[in-house]
């Protein structure tokens, strides 16, 4: 399938891109150049105009009082949540309408490009080369861990462009499916929504597309691939040579028999059939990790959603509950009344403050509470005589 991008890659752009990839040996990177930085281009705007914009929409004033790291994470996972949609479903179409994926080997499926995988990875480098920028920018608030899972992040895609294993793209993308529902919940906890219906249905969704898209579908796809590049590194020969005629360094290479690799438009960039052995080790470890850290995400997950209910799903314990409920109720600033007027300062500090009359009533506004909780009260107090000094005023 050709890559269903309608815009060319710039010829000025590629002057300067094809040197660089060549000596990487990235040879499909000058095709998809431009939709890297389409990519990276779209996701810096929704960082920077598209989430400011859409927040104060919805929500001005809970967004306006967020303080400067958590406005900066929940911007972050605005473009998360963009991100994932988006390549999700162009992965999805990409799997259904691309008719040669049917008829791939295990060689195709190793040494293969088509265009419409080599979109997959455009779009995927261009969200993991701006998430790299954004967490060099913010390494204080970010840490060290995120930085090293975006260099290795765009380490793994930017392999595809070799080409290898661009078959695989469209189908390690789906792990983001779980992303969505994880964003989610990040938004309800940041809404005061912990613990609400809300959060309880989008976890159970969370749960379930985190074990079925990264356990279930990520594990036998890992199984797949790990099998393909098995047998790319044993057949034909066998022969194991320290040169690498592809990047020029030093390197462990396996040469694939040709006679073993089908003559296709697919087939077009295999050039010499190799797979170094560091590209296999670092690719295979990168995946294995992965898939390891996946299943002790799921488990964190598990128990981060039950802390957030009461038995018996969750494990919230009673005090927990009473103490989130007292800190919400430090942070209300209540009135109760109807029509009334607050008294100004000036007034006398005790409980009741005439507030003059009116006809044949008298008003009184009485003023107390604690903390932030204001509690206003006006009583109307019916004359008995218009001339008659007031002595004990009974209600109307």
């Amino acid at each position: 399938m050709h890559d269903p991008f309608p815009i060319a890659p710039p010829e000025r752009l590629l002057q300067y891109v094809r040197p660089v990839a060549d000596y990487l040996s990235l040879k499909t990177l000058p095709l998809h150049i431009h939709e890297v930085a389409f990519a990276f281009c779209l996701y810096s705007a929704i960082y920077q105009y598209f989430a400011p914009w859409i927040s104060n929409l919805l929500i001005p004033r809970t967004y306006s009082n967020f303080n400067a790291r958590t406005r900066l994470s929940w911007n972050v996972h605005i473009v998360s949540f963009a991100q994932s949609t988006l390549v999700c479903a162009l992965a999805l179409w990409v799997m259904w309408k691309d008719e040669e994926r049917k008829d791939m080997n295990w060689s195709a499926r190793v040494h293969g490009y088509t265009g419409a995988g080599g979109l997959i990875q455009a779009f995927a480098g261009g969200y993991f080369l701006w998430d790299l920028a954004i967490t060099l920018q913010h390494l204080s608030v970010f840490g060290l861990g995120m930085l090293a899972h975006a260099v290795s992040a765009l380490f793994v895609f930017a392999l595809g462009f070799r080409p290898f294993v661009n078959f695989y793209a469209p189908t390690f993308i789906l792990y983001e499916l779980s992303s969505p529902f994880l964003n989610i919940h990040w938004f309800c906890d940041k809404l005061n929504l912990t613990g609400s219906k809300i959060q309880l249905y989008n976890g159970i969704l969370l749960l379930c597309t985190f074990a079925g898209c990264r356990l279930g579908w990520g594990s036998y796809q890992s199984t797949r691939v790990f099998y393909d590049v098995y047998r790319a590194i044993t057949a034909g020969d066998s022969t194991l040579t320290y040169t690498d005629p592809e990047l020029g360094k030093l390197s462990n290479g396996t040469h694939v028999d040709s006679s073993l690799i089908p003559t296709s438009d697919i087939m077009q960039f295999a050039g010499g059939r190799t797979v170094p052995v560091w590209l296999a080790g670092c690719y295979l470890a990168s995946n294995f990790t992965l898939n390891g850290l996946n299943w002790f995400w799921f488990g964190k997950m598990i128990e981060t959603i039950r802390k957030r209910f009461d038995p018996p799903f969750g494990t919230r314990k009673p005090e927990e509950k009473k103490l989130n409920a007292v800190e919400k109720e430090k942070e209300k600033v209540l009135v109760e009344g109807t029509a009334v007027n607050t008294p100004p300062p000036s007034l006398p500090t005790t409980p009741y403050a005439n507030s003059g009359k009116q006809g044949d009533y008298i008003s009184a506004v009485k003023i107390g509470g604690t903390g932030k909780h204001l509690e206003v009260e006006r009583t109307e107090i019916k004359r008995r005589g218009v001339e008659k000094t007031i002595g004990t005023a009974r209600a109307a």
